[in-house]
């Protein structure tokens, strides 16, 4: 058995995101050797002729240890495969979690994918909080992410499956180097990680200490559905304080979309949010261009709420007064 740290899985309702590969095959059988509760959601993308195989493999490992699974289909995605199955994926996991009340969302990522983020994220540009992408414990809108792997590689978690003859599958698109993670998997990462597994994990752990000092730069005092209301304890925190907000709240900035954020006090990013720099205060919400009364205008004029946060308080019904 691999040791797995269950402090933040105990006495909750865990949802397991399971494919049937390695990774998550890994982690579906050392929370049952763990006595972690918990139940499997997977997705079907119908790209591979192996799809239904795994479905039906969910199904019946679901049933064989008592367990709720939930499935859906994608979509058939037109282009930009990685990032629409990603939103997808992570629309139903979260419809999962809200309807069935789960604390916990529970992904099986390891070592060898925090690798590959921080390389990635190195080839266009970013900082420490950018590199550092994959957290063990992260808390979102009405759940927890946990992820119970990351101090493991993917050479470990493939020998634990074999030592127990547990069953799994190998996902042929992974060697599909028209994605962009994979061309990093098999030029860089897992070569890097064969050689240089100790040392890597041992920076990691050194790179999040530094990443939470970086983090009490700044601390959210307002948080309303989707609207945050951070104050930066140093005016170089603005684009991490937006960066780690955002990803909380299910979206990622580009590195061009961060430079952005760096120069403007006031803008809309990707169309979508909008960010606001006022007294000291940054301002996330989503962006919105409801009619406004008069009246409410107004009051958001003598209260000094930022232009692009208005609409959306106003159709979300946030009582303004109550703002920082």
């Amino acid at each position: 058995m691999l040791p797995i740290d269950t402090s933040d899985l105990q006495n909750k309702k865990n949802l397991l995101a399971f494919s049937g590969g390695v990774d998550s095959s890994a982690l579906f059988f050392l929370l049952l050797e763990h006595h972690i509760p918990f139940d499997i959601a997977i997705v079907d993308y119908g790209t591979r002729a192996q799809s239904k195989k795994e479905m039906a493999h969910a199904q019946a490992l679901a049933q064989k240890y008592g367990l709720k699974c939930y499935t859906t289909k994608a979509p058939e995605f037109q282009s930009h495969f990685e990032a629409n199955a990603r939103t997808f994926r992570y629309s139903f996991f979260e419809s999962l979690m809200k309807e069935h009340n789960y604390n916990n969302l529970l992904t099986a990522h390891q070592l060898n994918d925090q690798l590959e983020w921080m390389l990635m994220r190195l080839s266009k540009g970013a900082g420490i909080c950018e590199l550092i992408g994959l957290e063990p414990v992260s808390k979102r809108e009405g759940y927890t992410l946990v992820r119970p792997l990351l101090s493991y590689s993917k050479e470990e978690l493939l020998g634990y499956l074999k030592h127990h003859h547990y069953p799994y599958f190998v996902d042929e698109s992974n060697t599909d180097e028209q994605y962009e993670r994979n061309h990093f998997r098999k030029y860089f990462s897992d070569p890097f990680i064969a050689q240089y597994k100790e040392g890597i994990k041992r920076s990691f752990e050194y790179l999040r200490k530094d990443k939470e000092a970086l983090e009490k730069t700044f601390e959210t005092v307002y948080a309303e559905k989707e609207l945050r209301i951070i104050k930066l304890h140093s005016p170089t925190a603005k684009a991490k304080a937006t960066d780690l907000t955002l990803k909380m709240l299910g979206y990622l900035l580009s590195s061009s979309q961060r430079q952005e954020i760096e120069k403007e006090e006031s803008l809309v990013i990707g169309g979508k949010w909008a960010v606001e720099l006022q007294n000291g205060l940054l301002y996330v919400a989503p962006y919105s261009t409801v009619d406004m009364p008069k009246k409410f205008k107004e009051q958001c004029r003598i209260l000094k709420i930022p232009h692009k946060i208005r609409a959306y308080c106003f159709a979300e019904k946030i009582e303004i007064q109550n703002l920082p």
